[in-house]
């Protein structure tokens, strides 16, 4: 649906807000709650409705409503002195009072392109173990059908969401923003392998294509391509004519070092500490069969740096040494890989502070998958880093657009604060560092928020996020937390971050 008022459109199922034809760059949150009043304008909101509507039943303070509620103003062009589209009622909420019209359904699309959702397939096979070859050979056909450019394929993250739970696929198509929806399943028995899928509209509910494909574990990524392009086939018949050429790229001419990958993507997916750890232990066991097995030296730089973000590892050391090490390997032998050149691309900016090199490898993997979702967002801090903040705050837009249920869009969250940052609006920020905090309270969005506070004068707020901040270090200083912050980042922001953090309360040491 999409909704319109003044000259401002809001796409619900795309999750976009457009003024004119300009996409106006919104929190995750405060998306929400401007949807919530929208379609609730015939009357006015309680603090009581919009912690039903907006944040699930959960107790939140005025503060943070307040937050939401002025950042969904800004978005509009409004404020809290005129109120034209959000008016407060004291005592008793706040109301939306824009004239709104509902477009007809064609206009809800922005894209000509054809888009599909593929949900985590079911596993038949006997091994229940098998889950991780079930959702490996999913990610496959993801990835096969992203290269066709004229479809439009929702990230892996935002589909898995969906894992066991009977939702009907209409109100995925209407989350989501997709046209199709691919479901199936996946059965494994010995070295045989049947793939089964079915590919439904979701704007009617109707099969439109329904086929099943057999063979065996030697030519899986056969199996994997006649699927992809079977479902374009059936999409749009003239997609025929194009090509997924991956029988001659195959990963690998290993089985068992591509199950190890397997196994070990399901491990990294956990990010845990734990599941980092065991990553990487089965994807040196792939190497040991396959040395060069590229897909697996990526995904051991990017657990890397996962670990090292977190804590895990070292801050420096033979662990930092070996990510950066394969990172450069993976890059140029990746070259035609968006995964790796992406994983690859982060470990460098991140580990090393080869922001040039990065951006230049996340450059090449959007080329090559227009809608690798976690491409835009870390390209998005690798831009912050380099000091060009609207840039990022575009390419992180992009990221929560192709992804909008991403288990990592806190990622892309926290890239619009740093953005904010950089560009010293503090104002403007101050939403997406609670977002941020929301989603994940680690120590890059307490940093952010603390910096936001600091600069803003805002010290009962920062007394607030310090309590917290010292659950993760007993006597936090400006040095500690400011630690990890990637070697590359522009010097100037790292001074105003700082700059921030003194004036919010934190001791320098």
């Amino acid at each position: 649906m999409v909704l319109a008022f003044g000259d401002h459109r809001l796409d619900i199922a795309r999750r976009e807000l457009r003024r004119g034809g300009e996409l106006v760059a919104l929190p995750p949150q405060a998306f929400d709650l401007l949807v919530f009043l929208v379609q609730h304008r015939d009357r006015v909101i309680s603090k009581d409705d919009l912690l039903r509507g907006v944040w699930d039943g959960r107790i939140v303070s005025d503060s943070a409503i307040t937050t939401r509620i002025n950042a969904v103003r800004r978005a509009l062009g409004d404020d809290g002195t005129a109120q034209r589209l959000v008016r407060t009622f004291l005592g008793r909420g706040v109301r939306f009072v824009g004239d709104v019209t509902e477009l007809p359904d064609q206009t809800a699309s922005i894209s000509d392109r054809s888009s599909i959702a593929v949900l985590p397939f079911e596993n038949l096979s006997a091994d229940a173990d098998q889950e991780y070859f079930v959702d490996g050979m999913v990610e496959e056909i993801i990835t096969a059908l992203s290269r066709f450019r004229r479809l439009v394929v929702i990230a892996r993250n935002s589909t898995f969401s969906y894992r066991g739970r009977p939702i009907d696929v209409r109100q995925i198509g209407r989350e989501l923003g997709a046209r199709y929806v691919l479901e199936g399943s996946v059965r494994k028995a010995g070295n045989r392998v049947r793939i089964a899928g079915q590919l439904i509209n979701t704007a009617t509910g109707a099969h439109i294509w329904t086929d099943r494909f057999d063979g065996t574990l030697g030519d899986v990524f056969d199996l994997q391509d006649r699927v992809a392009s079977s479902v374009v086939g059936a999409i749009e018949p003239q997609l025929r004519l194009a090509e997924i050429d991956r029988a001659s790229r195959k990963p690998t001419e290993s089985l068992e070092a591509h199950d190890l990958y397997l196994r070990a993507l399901a491990q990294e997916y956990k990010r845990t500490k734990e599941g980092s750890a065991e990553a990487v232990r089965l994807l040196k066991c792939a190497l040991e069969l396959d040395p060069g097995y590229i897909p697996a030296v990526a995904l051991i730089s990017g657990c890397r740096t996962l670990q090292r973000s977190r804590h895990w590892i070292p801050t420096s050391g033979p662990e930092v040494d070996e990510a950066i090490s394969f990172a450069r390997q993976a890059i140029t032998a990746g070259a035609d890989d968006p995964a790796i050149l992406t994983s690859a691309g982060h470990t460098l900016a991140f580990l090393a502070g080869e922001n040039d090199t990065a951006l230049s490898a996340l450059d090449r993997a959007i080329v090559l998958n227009p809608n690798f979702a976690l491409a835009s967002g870390l390209r998005a801090l690798v831009l912050v880093y380099l000091n060009r903040p609207d840039e990022a705050i575009l390419a992180a837009q992009r990221a929560i657009q192709l992804s909008p249920r991403d288990p990592l869009t806190f990622l892309f969250v926290q890239a619009t604060a740093f953005a904010h940052l950089a560009a010293g609006r503090h104002e403007a920020e101050m939403p997406w560092a609670d977002e941020a905090l929301r989603l994940n309270g680690g120590l890059p969005a307490l940093r952010f928020k603390l910096s936001f506070c600091g600069h803003l004068g805002r010290l009962d707020d920062a007394q607030q996020c310090l309590r917290r901040l010292r659950e993760l270090h007993p006597d936090p200083t400006v040095s500690s937390v400011m630690r990890d912050v990637s070697r590359g980042v522009a010097p100037e922001i790292v001074a105003h971050m700082a700059e921030g953090l003194r004036k919010a309360g934190v001791p320098d040491g």
